[in-house]
């Protein structure tokens, strides 16, 4: 009987590790002291209007942290994409990017300090479903910026271009990380 405990403690030892190293490894901001808020949208492509739903729908973090005078920052940006049919086609968006901003918070409208373009998500978006590597995810880079005093935080917007629509890009609001 005792060794059956052992056995089974070492079992779950080994089980409690391997999910804590999964955790870590699927959660490195947290891990690294990011603070993230997530917000989702529904956006409907507006070239189709077939019998199948056509929304995209979007899961958004942005998350930040603090080290000494610097805020760094990202997002990360999931989706679902329409049901009619697999999403594997070039011809989608004429473009799309994920616009991420440092922002100083302070009362009133919080001033962007450094911002960027991301334009990798569109490549992501338009091959959804063929290449697994992908996971319907996109993360930009680490976008940083001393801003001194005060606080900081991430925000961010998704831009899409519809193909041939001849309405440019479409801006896309999602909620701003806390302040760190």
């Amino acid at each position: 009987m005792r060794k059956l405990k052992r056995s089974t403690s070492t079992i779950v030892v080994a089980a409690a590790l391997a999910g804590t190293a999964a955790i870590a490894t699927a959660t490195p901001a947290a891990a690294a002291g990011y603070r993230c808020t997530t917000s989702t949208k529904s956006v409907d492509d507006p070239q189709y209007d077939g019998p199948w739903a056509d929304n995209w729908d979007f899961k958004v973090s942005l998350c930040a942290k603090r080290s000494g005078s610097t805020v760094y920052t990202y997002a990360k940006i999931s989706w679902d994409g329409p049901a009619y049919g697999q999403v594997d086609d070039s011809t989608i968006f004429d473009g799309a990017y994920f616009k991420l901003q440092v922002k100083k918070s302070q009362s009133g409208t919080d001033p962007v300090k450094k911002s960027a373009n991301y334009h990798g998500i569109e490549s992501r978006l338009e091959n959804s479903d063929s290449n697994a590597n992908y996971n319907n995810s996109y993360t930009t880079p680490v976008l940083s910026h001393s801003i001194g005093s005060g606080r900081g935080l991430a925000d961010g917007d998704l831009y899409l271009d519809w193909n041939h629509d001849g309405k440019g890009y479409g801006k896309h609001l999602f909620s701003a990380s806390p302040a760190v």
